[in-house]
């Protein structure tokens, strides 16, 4: 096996090391005890996450899964139902918090790319006045799409989808963990799509290259209502400015970066296709699913050459590019998966 420091680690983008400018930047971090809402930095990330998104207010989360989930606490009641992907993150990946914990109802949407349609949210939505129905109170969008191979959707099908919840009554949240990501790949503010939700978070901790946190927008109301959330699911941080400050650089700095993380994404599929490598999925970010009847073997043998991808899922295996790759690593990783594949 190769040595650590040779590895190159196309796991997930969660993977990423702060910078040192961004070390700097937490090191000189004017602190305080957040809880008592004294951290001046963790202030100032909310203001300016809030501000990017054209939101009223922000809170800032240790987690992506926390900040999902209080945004669901803060929108609806134990018996609710709410509207979201079969493919989703927090249907799939956050341990079934939304039954256990929400103790919601869930109602979903199959497809491949884990979008959602206006009209298939549509037929899905029960008001019925029935005792014995559950009510239809949340929709849940993710942008970009896990499971969907970083597939995006664009301002005007999640403007469709807001308009919709409009007019039904029901909240609209997104789970923007690589809201960025789709920006950038789509030439939009991530306000754009912002605008048609009611609450939106999204992560630091993925491409922006920041160490931990996620930060969830919406209005005052909604936001004071999740800090409740956050304090009761054990989300309370002290001198959290330290972690905010890294938020607050990679949002000052990081995001035109993400363009060279798709366009790397771009190369290395284009490389194997090019020796007959199939692709199930679309890949307009940094999400790569690689086709292959031998998967396992494949993931082993790229293991030994020093290239880390995620565990095969039946007959597909995952890569992901980050900042933390550049060009030489790409080139490498290429090599080791023509070899590996052959």
């Amino acid at each position: 096996m190769p040595p650590e420091d040779a590895v190159i680690d196309l796991r997930s983008d969660t993977v990423t090391k702060p910078t040192p400018a961004m070390r700097e930047a937490m090191a000189r971090a004017e602190v305080g005890d957040d809880v008592y809402g004294e951290d001046p930095t963790v202030n100032r990330l909310e203001e300016y996450a809030a501000a990017l998104m054209g939101k009223e207010a922000a809170l800032f989360l240790p987690t992506g899964t926390m900040a999902n989930l209080t945004a669901i606490l803060a929108q609806t009641r134990p018996g609710e139902t709410i509207i979201l992907s079969e493919e989703s993150h927090p249907y799939h990946y956050e341990g079934g918090n939304v039954a256990m914990v929400a103790g919601l109802m869930t109602r979903t949407v199959p497809d491949p790319f884990g979008k959602m349609s206006a009209a298939q949210v549509a037929a899905r939505i029960n008001q019925v006045d029935d005792p014995h129905y559950s009510h239809t109170t949340l929709v849940a969008i993710e942008n970009t799409t896990n499971r969907g191979g970083g597939a995006c959707y664009n301002v005007d099908e999640v403007a469709a989808i807001g308009t919709l919840c409009r007019e039904r009554g029901l909240r609209l949240h997104c789970d923007g963990a690589r809201i960025f990501n789709a920006a950038v790949a789509m030439g939009v503010a991530p306000e754009a799509y912002a605008r048609h939700c009611d609450t939106l978070c999204f992560c630091l901790s993925k491409g922006l290259g920041a160490p931990a946190g996620s930060v969830l927008v919406g209005d005052r109301t909604t936001i004071h209502t999740a800090r409740r959330f956050r304090k009761m699911l054990g989300g309370g941080m002290r001198q959290a400015g330290i972690l905010a400050a890294a938020g607050l650089y990679a949002l000052e700095h990081h995001i035109p970066d993400l363009k060279e993380d798709h366009r790397r994404a771009r190369e290395c599929r284009t490389a194997l296709e090019a020796i007959g490598a199939r692709f199930p999925l679309p890949s307009p970010t940094n999400i790569l699913y690689v086709e292959s009847p031998d998967a396992a073997a494949v993931v082993a043998r790229l293991a030994r050459f020093g290239v880390r991808v995620n565990p095969p899922r039946g007959n597909r295996f995952r890569l992901v590019f980050h900042r933390d790759i550049t060009d030489a690593m790409l080139q490498r990783a290429i090599a080791a998966l023509i070899e590996a594949m052959a």
